[in-house]
């Protein structure tokens, strides 16, 4: 059994989670390619990953 924790819980949404990511990357001056982004720094990486949580809570608020 695999304990992996960035598995997409929701196969479906897995298309809709990269176009987010893409979108994240776009906005915050990263360039990423479909597949594999491991020539990425630490602060790149952690760069897109921080705009993606920043618009998710944006959005959760909203619905408030």
């Amino acid at each position: 059994m695999s304990n992996r924790s960035n598995r997409v819980l929701v196969p479906q949404a897995k298309e809709g989670l990269n176009r987010f990511k893409m979108e994240a990357a776009g906005e915050v001056g990263v360039s990423l390619k479909e597949g594999y982004n491991g020539d990425l720094t630490s602060r790149e990486a952690g760069s897109v990953g921080g705009q993606m949580v920043k618009r998710m809570v944006e959005s959760y608020e909203k619905g408030l």
